[in-house]
């Protein structure tokens, strides 16, 4: 069989939709199947996935992007599989059984855990060890939530039974047999994400997960972003098949968007938005409020790591104007509400709803939306919800130009947004930079691919990924200097009002 009557499957487990892309050699997409799974809200700040159903959404879209390209588990050379980061999955090994539902990255509710975490030391107490501020978007204070508040859940922990993951964990798990041999790894840019890492070492470190509350015994091994970890087994339309990548979501859309050298950053606009800078193969700390990650690592090579800077709701706030408030039909019906005015009408939307993220990381903020008059419509809504990406977008790149001493030339883009020409230009204006999007902008799931492929020599490495990567469209600054400054102050004054709203009290 030649090279190119092979292809690629990659599993994209993302926050709102389970995803399944084949891709052929050349990193195009022969077929997608997807399919989106409950959002739970319990309490204000709280957000829960049913882990369950995520296991059931995957075997659904990937028997759909089989089928759809008519093809078997025979014409595949391998599976990569991406995920939301963070959110944390607690299960039996025995059962097989989640002791929880999936407690979802954008959930707020450890704050208190976090704050007593703190003590005299501040959010800064484990920067230097794992390269992140502590905060209720990682894993590590989830995991101690359940582990706290489920009854009999700790006695368990304690006894080996329970295991965690973020949902790549889950999936790979069960992928491979579940119950009956399932192999429990990561990969370590999901590690990167728990608080228990050592950034260096990229192992567990015993003392931090001793002052969270976890046992050693319920974390995954730690492997690299490209190597084979196991084969298909319980699903049996991948039996065989070698699983052989795993990438967070945002750390593949960087790998798909072959930001290989120092210096070159992307950003997703997704649920949330993430922008990622590449900076080589030490980490760099931020004294701007970013994150310091792991980029990627390709079987025994060095580890890359990178600058992020992380925005807990972009697409989330348009969902929320479809499905709280009714204002549109379907999220691709934004742009043209938001066309249908020349510009915001004074209103900033600043979209709090988990506290803010980078630079300002705040769990006391909360959603906000300021400058209303009569005036006002529900274009100048819609605007200002559009704008709102793009503003929180370039506060990020201001702080990654900090601390990178380098401006950026350019960036490139992917997700579901940059199919709208307004929020795009607007970026574009407010960063004073071309904006570029290329061919296919599923790069998130072309990112876990490439390393599932580059695993098993389907692809020989990152060159194959640089060649593949052609532009798609570009958009160029053409806002009045004097204008994009009136509007960012306004915005800055926006985000002020929506700190301090939490008080003890609040929920």
């Amino acid at each position: 069989m030649t090279t190119t009557e092979k292809y690629v499957l990659a599993i994209d487990q993302g926050t709102t939709s389970t995803r399944a892309i084949i891709f052929n050699h050349a990193g195009e997409i022969i077929s997608v199947g997807q399919k989106e799974f409950t959002q739970i809200f319990p309490n204000p700040g709280w957000v829960e996935h049913n882990p369950i159903e995520i296991w059931e959404t995957t075997r659904t879209v990937v028997a759909e992007a089989l089928q759809k390209a008519e093809i078997n588990r025979h014409n595949l050379a391998a599976v990569g599989i991406t995920n939301q980061r963070e959110t944390t999955v607690v299960w039996d090994k025995n059962t097989g059984e989640p002791v929880y539902n999936a407690i979802v990255w954008q959930d707020m509710r450890t704050a208190p855990i976090v704050k007593e975490l703190e003590g005299d030391e501040g959010p800064d107490r484990f920067r230097q060890i794992c390269g992140l501020g502590l905060s209720p978007y990682f894993s590590g204070s989830k995991i101690k939530w359940i582990l706290d508040n489920v009854e009999g859940a700790r006695e368990r922990a304690e006894a080996g039974d329970l295991l965690f993951g973020n949902t790549d964990c889950w999936v790979l798990w069960n992928l491979t047999g579940g119950v009956n041999g399932g192999v429990h790894c990561t990969d370590v840019t999901n590690a990167s994400r728990t608080m228990l890492m050592d950034i260096r070492t990229l192992q567990w470190r015993e003392d931090v997960c001793e002052i969270f509350g976890v046992p050693m015994s319920m974390l995954p091994a730690i492997k690299s972003s490209s190597e084979i970890y196991g084969y298909g087994r319980k699903n049996g339309l991948l039996v065989d098949t070698p699983i052989s990548g795993i990438l967070g979501d945002q750390q593949a859309a960087t790998f798909g968007q072959a930001c290989f050298e120092k210096g070159m950053a992307k950003n997703t606009y997704g649920t949330g938005c993430f922008m990622l800078m590449n900076t080589g193969t030490e980490p760099v700390f931020s004294d701007n409020g970013l994150l310091t990650t792991v980029a990627y690592k390709i079987g025994d090579q060095p580890a890359v790591y990178a600058l992020e800077g992380s925005i807990a709701v972009a697409g989330s706030l348009v969902q929320w104007l479809r499905d709280n408030l009714g204002m549109i039909v379907k999220s691709s019906d934004i742009g043209e509400l938001a066309s249908t005015v020349e510009d915001n009408g004074g209103v900033y939307f600043v979209p709090a709803f988990s506290g803010l993220f980078a630079p300002y990381w705040r769990s006391d903020a909360r959603g906000a939306i300021v400058g209303l008059t009569r005036y006002v419509n529900k274009g100048h809504i819609a605007r200002a919800v559009e704008e709102s990406t793009a503003f929180q977008s370039a506060e990020v790149l201001d702080a990654m130009n900090a601390d990178s001493g380098v401006p950026l030339k350019e960036l490139k883009v992917d997700g579901g947004m940059t199919h709208d020409d307004l929020v795009m230009q607007f970026q574009a204006d407010l960063c004073g930079v071309d904006v570029v999007r290329p061919k296919v902008i599923e790069t998130t799931a072309l990112g876990a691919a490439y390393a599932a492929g580059m695993a098993v020599g389907f692809w020989s490495g990152t060159e194959d990924v640089v060649a593949n990567w052609q532009e798609g469209k570009r958009w160029s600054p053409s806002m009045e200097p004097a204008e994009r400054d009136r509007t960012y102050r306004l915005w800055k004054k926006a985000v002020t009002r929506t700190l301090d709203w939490v008080d003890d009290d609040v929920k």
